[in-house]
């Protein structure tokens, strides 16, 4: 009898995993993303051309509360400072379902001759700086807002409930402020109704345009801040040996630092990088100064090697420094963890992607060393996370679309890809749960 139960069992998970929306509705649903490419052109680039950075998107959130209410939703609005989430409840019951978008721009100053490139100026860390989507955010609010208008008008359709989650500070709130998805969180965004399952997808510009990517498990680094502040002795430029000089002593702190990667970390596990993008010490050339300060990234995909990166940073960074007499205070926040992709998920919803874009076009790739708060959602709930190609072939560029610079750049086909895309995992996932 328990043999009989097993298989009837199995039988029922395969039924499941294979049961999607009828190719008829599939096909309303595809066509209605098409015909919705204007719209979604025309949405992007009122957002590319109207940034705002994390925690102060205050139009972009109005905005966005504005849309989905005329959609006919019941908006919540403000959320985690200007964030919004947008309910819709379908005809039949099902389960809940979160879809997120990022919202937040980047301290980068534009650098193209596009006819909507950001013009907006702004203030960040006391320094005057151009503003720009350079991460995508802009395309992602498109998409959603796209599967947004595309679910109420089949919600006679939908078997179950959609979130939509518009989250600000995706790129980590100002000092002294909480924001983004933890926050978002704390606030109870994946309460009321609760939270089943949380879809969301990233635009990659080096990403070729019709393909997806993904992989289970580990899919972004997590990501911890550095900050490391060396103190010596100081004196005249012209006499070295009256000082400890924190600015030497920093430069081969850097160069040890790499050595942790490089020679004691068993690589062949998982991916790390130790990475200190800021040097800081001195006002005067002719002057050695009494310390020196650094910031950087730590970049894991497992825990027990993010301890040991951890340890081995705080001993090499105060044993260097002690050996040249001076001291080194090292402090590492915890950012981001891991974005990792529920395993069983993942290969539940692999077959909507390949469905929405083909299978040659869904992609398995490897893991990179970005980060994602994303994260924090799939800590709660089982979460999917994947990318679409965006890399605009069809342009001509002067330097690579490289995310967070000034020359990113996306192809606005790829928008149409991430609302079937989105579209596809949340009716699918609905009618393999009502069954």
């Amino acid at each position: 009898m328990k043999k009989i139960l097993l298989c009837g069992g199995l039988i029922l998970q395969a039924l499941m995993l294979r049961a999607q929306v009828s190719p008829a509705l599939q096909a309303r649903l595809d066509q209605q993303a098409k015909d919705l490419e204007p719209k979604l052109i025309e949405w992007r680039r009122h957002f590319h051309e109207n940034p705002e950075l994390s925690n102060r998107e205050v139009k972009t959130g109005a905005r966005i509360a504005e849309q989905l209410r005329a959609l006919g939703m019941e908006v919540q609005y403000p959320v985690a400072k200007t964030g919004v989430v947008g309910i819709l409840k379908g005809a039949k019951p099902g389960p809940v379902i979160g879809l997120r978008a990022d919202m937040d721009a980047l301290p980068v100053t534009e650098r193209n001759s596009l006819p909507f490139a950001s013009k907006v100026k702004s203030n960040f860390n006391g320094m005057e700086t151009g503003v720009m989507h350079a991460c995508g955010h802009d395309g992602h609010m498109s998409i959603l807002l796209g599967v947004a208008e595309i679910l109420s008008k089949n919600k006679n359709d939908l078997k179950g409930t959609v979130k939509f989650i518009f989250q600000p500070a995706e790129e980590g709130a100002p000092p002294g402020e909480e924001g983004g998805a933890y926050l978002m969180i704390k606030e109870g965004v994946l309460e009321n109704p609760k939270v089943d399952v949380m879809f969301g997808l990233h635009l990659q510009s080096l990403v070729p345009l019709g393909t997806v990517a993904y992989k289970p498990e580990g899919l972004m680094a997590s990501v911890d801040n550095l900050n490391i502040k060396v103190k010596g002795r100081g004196a005249h430029g012209a006499t070295p040996w009256d000082s400890v000089d924190p600015i030497v002593v920093s430069s081969q702190i850097i160069l040890g630092l790499q050595t942790i990667v490089s020679r004691q970390t068993e690589l062949t596990k998982a991916a790390a990088v130790i990475t200190v993008g800021s040097l800081h010490g001195g006002i005067r050339r002719n002057i050695i100064p009494e310390e020196a300060t650094m910031e950087g990234t730590i970049r894991t995909f497992d825990a027990n090697m993010q301890k040991m990166v951890h340890e081995k940073i705080k001993t090499t960074a105060m044993r260097i420094a002690e050996s040249a007499g001076a001291t080194a205070e090292v402090g590492i926040d915890i950012l981001y963890p891991v974005t990792y992709n529920d395993a069983a998920l993942t290969k539940q919803m692999a077959p909507s992607l390949e469905r929405a874009v083909g299978k040659a076009n869904a992609k398995v790739i490897a893991p990179v060393t970005m980060a994602e708060d994303f994260s924090f959602f799939q800590q709660k709930v089982p979460g999917f996370f994947f990318f679409v190609g965006a890399y605009p072939v069809d342009m001509k560029l002067n330097a690579q679309p490289t995310h967070h610079t000034a020359d990113f750049m996306i192809d606005e086909r790829c928008l149409v890809i991430g609302v079937k895309s989105l579209v596809a995992l949340t009716t699918d996932y609905m009618y393999q749960k009502s069954k």
